[in-house]
């Protein structure tokens, strides 16, 4: 995976293919691959093609690799056709986005590694053929952007940096993983904002809340923001949790 750039994308030079996804929904598909470039370019389309409110458009969903453009047709006489819609969308984006498309947050992300917190973090090191510390460090040192949010209510993912983090998810899922998890598969990490069942590595745990519907936003963590794990001891981490309002 790049590292995060810098300098905000532009559609300038770059080719998208527009796809039906069913009779409501376009995929425009930028690439087919996990990349810091690509993840950026599905993130300022969205931004651009939200701020556009096209006609019949009723939502806009940014992935990895693509953004979903979910609309209602015109079997009532008033939205758009799949090949209106198509058109449109290829026009707004053949102009390009501008300087100012993409302004994600930096926030840092306390978390204790291993233990009863990350179970999985020897497994993880074995297979990476690290040490538990250099796991931690891997994970903790660079930033990683946020791609997406999907699978639960405020569930983010995000790339990461290292190749020695690109091992599989675990043969058997959990059935339930506790809130606040921090786990890594396939060279991207998750933090899980409610007890939920899944198969990633479990290496850690953050103890804020990281998804609360009676916030603004309700998830801590968005599309484009730029996140750093910081590492913290088991009587840091219950600390911040026993403050929590």
């Amino acid at each position: 995976m790049n590292a995060l750039s810098e300098d905000p994308p532009s559609l300038a030079g770059t080719s998208w293919r527009i796809l039906p996804q069913g009779d409501r929904c376009l995929i425009i598909a930028f690439g087919d691959r996990i990349d810091a470039s690509v993840g950026r370019t599905c993130l300022a389309a969205a931004r651009k093609l939200r701020a556009a409110q096209l006609p019949g458009v009723t939502d806009v969903v940014p992935s990895f690799v693509a953004v979903a453009v979910h609309y209602r047709p015109d079997g009532l006489g008033n939205g758009p056709s799949s090949r209106s819609l198509t058109a449109s969308i290829d026009a707004l984006l053949a102009e390009g986005i501008g300087a100012d498309a993409l302004d994600g947050r930096q926030i840092d992300i306390p978390v204790c590694y291993g233990g009863e917190h990350g179970p999985d973090l020897p497994d993880v090191a074995r297979a990476a053929g690290a040490t538990e510390d250099e796991i931690v460090a891997l994970h903790s040192q660079p930033r990683c952007m946020v791609f997406m949010l999907g699978f639960a209510p405020g569930h983010a993912y995000l790339g990461v940096h290292d190749e020695k983090l690109d091992i599989p998810r675990r043969p058997s899922p959990r059935t339930a993983v506790p809130i606040g998890a921090v786990a890594v598969a396939n060279r991207q990490t998750v933090i899980y904002p409610n007890r939920l069942p899944g198969g990633w590595n479990l290496i850690g745990a953050t103890p804020l809340t990281m998804f609360d519907p009676a916030r603004e936003p309700a998830s801590l963590l968005q599309p484009g923001d730029s996140v750093r794990f910081v590492p913290i001891s088991p009587q840091e981490f219950d600390r911040i949790r026993d403050a929590r309002p």
